[in-house]
């Protein structure tokens, strides 16, 4: 069973989402996987994620509300075999923190979809509209995603 990481800044906007997307299409799939998120920052340890993502994402068939937001840890590092960063600073912050004999692999999630984009851009600021794009392309990295391991496990 493959183990996955989703890793933004807080843990209550794109990881979450991602991790709730993932679940579900995974799911549909037929696939087992363990799937998890974190920030990379602890401000929000032990908060539900974003309102605004909660809501979004249950237009949409996902649901977030039962997650908690938490830190990334070092055995993070060790657990799981993909930890899947939404930019390129939450993946240089990973790539910072990890030991030298970490057993996962450091990503962009977005490396996996189709889009052209290779950051997922942080919605917390913005409208409704910023929180419906990150989803969608959320929605594209997940089905790139589970492709990849389709095609890893032959």
């Amino acid at each position: 069973m493959s183990r996955i990481l989703f890793v933004c800044l807080g843990n209550i906007c794109r990881s979450p989402a991602a991790e709730g997307i993932l679940r579900k299409k995974a799911k549909d799939r037929g696939l087992d996987l363990y799937i998890e998120s974190a920030g990379t920052g602890g401000w929000h340890v032990g908060d539900p994620p974003d309102a605004r993502m909660i809501k979004t994402a249950g237009k949409r068939g996902y649901k977030l509300d039962h997650l908690r937001a938490r830190q990334v840890e070092l055995s993070d590092f060790y657990t799981f075999d993909y930890l899947l960063a939404m930019d390129l600073s939450n993946q240089g912050d990973l790539l910072a923190m990890a030991p030298p004999n970490r057993e996962c692999d450091i990503r962009l999630f977005l490396d996996f979809a189709s889009s052209s984009e290779r950051e997922t851009p942080d919605p917390y600021y913005g409208g409704d509209a910023g929180f419906e794009h990150v989803l969608n392309l959320l929605e594209q990295g997940a089905e790139g995603f589970l492709d990849h391991l389709e095609d890893e496990s032959g």
